[in-house]
């Protein structure tokens, strides 16, 4: 997973389709992509990384990362919002032949806008979700330059129970072009407990490909209050071993 990505996870993880209750649009968290549904206008929503986490090993070298990161929906109009996301604290810690080295440091902050795109379908949604991230971290917890996003996500409700996903996602970072790709299925296990499955991999034209795979869990501990957990495995070298994390939502009207 390139360097660009490795810093934009904690603004982006991004979730399928949650089942929450009617009069709680879907939140954006836990997950690779980001659900379909926009927030009303003048509402708020508030999603927090408690914290979020990634691992990886590379040449000898076992790198642990944490980012509490911090994502602000705010309501735009019938089918807008505006995301500000940043990470205030990270943590790494790096480990090679027995020596390791932390470091802790606030990362990148992003703007994003999210529209939700016009249907005629009962079961069909989708929306487009915009963004650039800015070089506003301390060392290494920044990209050092700016970078740019344009994602969508494509839902499909099988039944009450049953949605599927499919994301694509863009990166520009300073040449380079990244293309993210995921599809995940999400389920309700209760009327307020969900679970979903995702896959993901992220393409190069330079050749640095990764892919994932895992789920997670999601809980409306009250109808406006969301509890998270999920974790994605590495699937092969360039990816990481594992990242996850935890994390609650809030809805504010």
């Amino acid at each position: 997973m390139n360097r660009a990505i490795l810093y934009s996870l904690p603004l982006v993880l991004l979730a399928p389709a949650s089942p929450v209750l009617a009069e709680t649009p879907a939140f954006d968290r836990p997950g690779i992509s980001f659900s379909t549904t926009t927030i009303p206008l003048g509402s708020f929503f508030f999603e927090q990384g408690l914290p979020d986490f990634q691992r990886s090993s590379d040449g000898g070298t076992k790198t642990t990362f944490y980012s509490v990161g911090t994502n602000l929906r705010i309501g735009l109009g019938e089918a807008v919002e505006l995301q500000v996301g940043t990470a205030l604290f990270n943590h790494q810690k790096m480990e090679t032949s027995g020596v390791s080295e932390s470091m802790n440091g606030r990362g990148d902050s992003s703007l994003a806008v999210k529209v939700a795109l016009p249907s005629s379908s009962r079961t069909f949604s989708w929306a487009v979700l915009g963004s650039v991230a800015f070089a506003t971290g301390e060392d290494p917890f920044t990209a050092g330059k700016p970078q740019y996003d344009l994602g969508t996500t494509l839902n499909f409700n099988v039944n009450d129970r049953y949605s599927t996903a499919f994301y694509v996602n863009v990166t520009r970072f300073e040449r380079e072009n990244t293309y993210t790709l995921s599809p995940s299925l999400s389920f309700a296990v209760t009327d307020t407990v969900g679970a979903y499955v995702e896959a993901g991999a992220s393409y190069t034209a330079q050749g640095s490909d990764s892919a994932v795979a895992g789920g997670g869990i999601t809980w409306m501990a009250t109808p406006v209050v969301q509890l998270d957990v999920s974790v994605d495995f590495g699937l092969n070298a360039k990816s990481p071993d594992v990242q996850g994390g935890f994390g609650i939502s809030v809805f504010i009207e």
